[in-house]
């Protein structure tokens, strides 16, 4: 009924469990890497459509007022623009009112 393994069975099962092991392994890390990738690819964006965001509405406040807001504060005021400042660090540099302002922005 029953019969004793062998010591080449006991080998090939250990064999099996080290090779499922690794190749979990294998998996996970490359499961991270993607995550990391894919959140760094995000957040780049994120930076470029915050960045064409605030350049809109600077077009659009000179549209309407006939000149380009002195700070990305008035963006926020008056046209509801909305920035994560706690994620992104935004430069903003008005020249004068109709010079288009400089915008960079980048991940904190």
């Amino acid at each position: 009924m029953y019969h004793e393994r062998t010591q080449s069975e006991i080998r090939a099962r250990r064999v099996r469990g080290v090779i499922v092991t690794l190749v979990a392994l294998v998996l996970i890390v490359a499961l991270v890497i993607g995550t990391i990738a894919f959140q760094k690819m995000s957040r780049e964006q994120g930076t470029a459509s915050i960045r064409e965001s605030i350049l809109s509405t600077a077009m659009q406040c000179y549209a309407i007022e006939g000149s380009y807001p002195s700070s990305l504060s008035h963006l926020e005021d008056a046209y509801g623009l909305t920035v994560n400042h706690d994620d992104y660090i935004i430069n903003y540099e008005w020249f004068a009112d109709n010079i288009p302002p400089s915008v960079a922005v980048s991940v904190r």
